[in-house]
């Protein structure tokens, strides 16, 4: 990537539905070779998608924890279409420690939570362990990384 794909990549992080001609104006393109840059970008997958960035509490989740699960050896599969398929875990990772997966999940209340971890996820193909961490307040979400990206980039070389 050039300097001008960063400046692109950071301009559509920060608003990812801004016109075309006024992203070429934040990133000294023109409309066209802003549009075929973008393109490039989204065919490279650099761009994965755009997405409006939804309120939990407004929507009525006013929960949010991060669930540690234990599972069997033989159950990864089962287990990750399980959660795929499931509504409450927004993402979900492979971790290496103690754990083998960490979800995050919201809820309505305290009483969903614990009717999610008790009937819904422990009951999940393969599951051994929960351990749940309910986050009291959101400090940082959805970070910039391209400007985190291209200050590691420029330290590489």
């Amino acid at each position: 990537m050039d300097r001008l794909d960063w400046k692109i990549v950071a301009a559509l992080e920060q608003d990812g539905r801004q016109s075309f001609a006024d992203l070429g104006e934040n990133v000294g393109l023109s409309k066209s070779p802003c549009w075929s840059r973008v393109r490039s970008l989204e065919a490279q997958g650099i761009i994965r998608g755009y997405a409006a960035s939804l309120d939990p509490a407004a929507l009525g989740l006013n929960v949010q924890s991060f669930v540690e699960v234990r599972i069997s050896l033989d159950a990864h599969s089962e287990f990750e279409a399980a959660v795929i398929a499931h509504p409450a875990v927004v993402e979900c990772h492979t971790t290496a420690g103690d754990s083998d997966y960490m979800l995050k999940i919201f809820a309505r209340s305290v009483d969903h939570l614990d009717e999610l971890l008790r009937h819904d996820l422990s009951k999940l193909p393969g599951v051994h362990r929960l351990s749940t961490v309910v986050c009291l307040k959101t400090i940082k979400q959805q970070g910039r990384l391209a400007e985190w990206a291209q200050t590691t980039e420029r330290e590489r070389r």
